[in-house]
């Protein structure tokens, strides 16, 4: 039988560590909005190897630091990074992409006026 469908699923190596564990960061959205988030840690996981394991921990997203701004008279890059941020742009653009996927391959879409 010919091959019809194949699912893809990104293999993005991580350089994320908690306590030397790879850890991947996991964000949840509200709309458009960040809301949350978690690190996925595996102690016993390389960084390309699938995280979401049994032995797996997970730590919270610091959430209360995440509006942490460089500070003034430093040295710029020296302030630590603001990885809420960061993690939260990124799952924007996914999600993004993930709604022109939908409805490139969704051929009976509703049409909204």
């Amino acid at each position: 039988q010919p091959l019809s469908e194949v699912i893809i699923q990104e293999g993005v190596l991580t350089n994320e560590r908690v306590n030397d564990a790879v850890a991947e960061p996991v964000v949840y959205m509200m709309d458009r909005y960040v809301v949350g988030g978690f690190y996925r840690v595996h102690a016993e996981r390389g960084v390309d190897e699938n995280l979401n394991a049994p032995g797996a921990s997970f730590v919270p997203l610091a959430f209360a630091d995440s509006g942490r701004l460089p500070q003034p008279g430093e040295k710029p890059g020296s302030s630590s990074p603001n990885r809420f941020y960061m993690y939260g742009v990124i799952a924007r653009l996914a999600m993004l992409a993930a709604s022109y996927e939908l409805e490139a391959t969704d051929p009976d879409a509703e049409v909204y006026d």
